[in-house]
């Protein structure tokens, strides 16, 4: 390589493209330069000179960890992908109202009867003295649609289709 992983990302920070695609085969360092980058232009709010905060979305082996299985291995019913939430995710379900266009590309790249369903959990909290309701999408479940009243019910959906999935998110 040549370089330094901070000394590419600083590179690719001065580069003053609005976006940057980095691709390269496995166990090259994709994960490793992607988060020194974030840390040039995105440092901890607390090390920031200026006050704003960049608007940055890197996905890398730690974006993939935010979602996981639950596949019930006792009951071998209740299979779910769940999410961990942070503030992309936040944004996204509960902000901006994403999970249709979720659905919709996800469904264009797997197959229009293969459905995901958003939990809704409800948190309550006080935001100026009133309670306020807020949907957490903490989990998704997949059925697949027949057209009818049935489904199929809970599916473990293939490691592609889960990537699709993700993707989809993002």
């Amino acid at each position: 390589m040549g370089q330094t992983l901070p000394e590419i990302a600083e590179k690719l920070r001065d580069a003053s493209k609005k976006v940057q695609l980095i691709y390269a085969f496995n166990a090259t360092g994709k994960t490793r330069l992607s988060r020194e980058f974030r840390k040039l232009i995105d440092p901890k709010i607390e090390e920031q000179d200026d006050g704003r905060r960049p608007k940055v979305l890197y996905y890398n082996a730690f974006t993939e960890d935010l979602f996981y299985w639950d596949n019930d291995l006792d009951g071998d019913i209740n299979r779910k992908l769940r999410i961990q939430p942070n503030a992309f995710t936040k944004s996204a379900f509960e902000d901006l109202g994403l999970d249709f266009n979720v659905i919709t590309v996800f469904q264009q790249y797997t197959q229009r009867n293969l459905m995901p369903h958003f939990n809704q959990e409800y948190i309550t909290n006080g935001k100026d003295g009133k309670e306020v309701t807020i949907p957490a999408f903490s989990e998704v479940t997949f059925s697949l649609e027949r057209g009818t009243d049935t489904s199929t019910g809970n599916l473990k959906i293939s490691k592609g289709e889960e990537s699709n999935f993700i993707w989809s998110i993002f």
